[in-house]
Parts: C-alpha cells; structure tokens; sequence
C-alpha cells in the first residue's frame, strides 16, 4: 500500500472530510475513519439506519489519470471485501447488513466541489 505524502496526503484528508460532511448531510452517522486492516484501510465507517456502510473515498483534481472509479482496480475491491469483513469480525458485527459504497470528489480551484455517492459500489 502507497503512502501518499505532501500536496496529495492533504487533498486525500480534505476529500474524506468533504465526504463525511456529504454523507452527513444526507443522513449517514461516521462511526470511524481511517481504520487499518490486515488488508488495507477503510476510509470511513458510517451507518445509515440499521446499514453499516464501509466507504472508499477517491478524490481527484483533473482527470488526466482517469476518473476516480477507474482507480480501483479488481485487486483494491478485494482488499476493501476483506478490509470490510475484518472490521465485521473484529466488532462482532457477524449479523448487521452491510454494503461497500464509493464516494468520489471532484475540486477544481475556485469552483465547488463536485461529489457523486455510488451505493453497494463493491460486492
């Protein structure tokens, strides 16, 4: 797993509270965030209702390298499954509904960000 550093550790935090502030709005409770895994890490936990809901947070500026959903590749949904069962397991949460979503943010200088919500993104 790559450590971001710099210009893109600060835009990487300001997307995932920008996230949790939509989400927020929208009714979600965040429960956790930046939860470490054997398998990787789990941007944000919430709950909505009686859902828990494990949420990857992409944010980008441009899209020169492609848009934030191309960006998680087959192997980054697996290790978000196993991320999101550890976490099950580790809370005792064996009999809760859960869903994976994808919440991607678009900031360009001087506009307002564009957010997008992509519930049960990864099954």
């Amino acid at each position: 797993m790559a450590k971001l550093t710099g210009s893109r550790y600060k835009l990487g935090m300001w997307g995932e509270r920008a996230a949790a502030t939509h989400l927020g709005k929208a009714g979600y409770e965040i429960l956790d965030r930046n939860v470490r895994t054997p398998y990787g890490e789990l941007d944000l936990v919430a709950r909505l209702g009686n859902v828990l809901v494990f949420v990857e947070v992409k944010t980008r500026t441009n899209t020169e390298f492609g848009s934030p959903e191309e960006s998680i590749t087959t192997q980054k949904a697996s290790h978000l499954l196993q991320s999101a069962q550890a976490y099950m397991l580790a809370n005792h949460l064996s009999d809760i509904d859960w869903r994976i979503d994808v919440v991607t943010i678009y900031k360009s200088k001087g506009q307002p960000p564009i957010v997008a919500h992509i519930e049960n993104a990864i099954h």
